[in-house]
């Protein structure tokens, strides 16, 4: 049983018609192909000791509707993996079904940016420890919609929304830095860290190496999603391994 209380190291996958890609910078132009079967990923992830994936519907998060949940359901049910799973999160029953398909988290993007008191509305349903809200940024400027819009609101203003409700549990990915290995946007998850006293933040976007998911864990991010270095041999199996005993 994993627990936010140590430092994660959690390799994404992301998806498009069932196959596991990477986009650089949310590019959807800008896609290549690692594995046709998603599950040879996880269950490589899962061999080195790795116990939590980041799992995101690219096709979800671009038509607005969860699209790849079969792919949830086969690595939930074939590994031990513990999966956070969003794109395309729309509704409750949305939510629901993320749940009884087998992950342990339901990531919230772009609703819980523009529709704040439904999502509040399902921490409170449904119990705050079942979710991880995912904060996409240009700068500090907030992205939604798979990235396609940018919208004139601070990241600071999400956070704070949620952290009046005591809830804390995010992650935010610095688009401009996605998939470019050029390392994590280490200044933005300092300010986070140090304006929200409690802050349990993810880091995401820009991991070029295992240095960077130290330097994530030293400046107190409780953990650290990792896509293209990994996919690209950036970092290698036993550097994972050492991460994480």
């Amino acid at each position: 049983m994993t627990h936010l209380n140590s430092f994660q190291f959690i390799p994404a996958i992301d998806i498009i018609d069932g196959k596991c890609v990477r986009l650089s910078q949310g590019d959807y132009s800008q896609k290549t192909t690692y594995y046709e079967q998603p599950l040879d990923a996880a269950k490589q992830f899962q061999d080195l000791g790795v116990q939590r994936l980041h799992l995101v519907d690219l096709d979800g998060a671009k038509s607005g509707r969860i699209i790849n949940l079969h792919v949830l359901e086969t690595i939930a049910n074939q590994t031990q993996l513990e999966i956070d799973f969003g794109g395309g999160v729309k509704t409750e029953d949305d939510v629901r079904m993320i749940l009884q398909s087998g992950a342990k988290w339901v990531t919230v993007g772009s609703m819980a940016v523009k529709q704040k008191d439904t999502v509040a509305n399902w921490l409170e349903n449904f119990g705050q420890e079942k979710f991880l809200i995912g904060i996409d940024v240009k700068g500090r400027k907030v992205a939604t919609d798979g990235w396609l819009n940018v919208l004139e609101v601070d990241v600071s203003e999400v956070i704070e929304f949620y952290f009046k409700k005591e809830f804390n549990h995010f992650f935010c990915t610095d688009i401009s830095k996605d998939g470019m290995l050029q390392g994590i946007s280490e200044a933005l998850y300092l300010q986070l860290i140090n304006e929200f006293n409690g802050l349990k933040l993810i880091a995401s976007g820009g991991v070029s190496c295992i240095d960077d998911a130290i330097i994530a864990k030293e400046i107190g991010c409780k953990g650290v999603i990792v896509g293209k270095a990994i996919y690209e041999g950036k970092i290698k199996n036993e550097e994972i391994k050492q991460l994480l005993t």
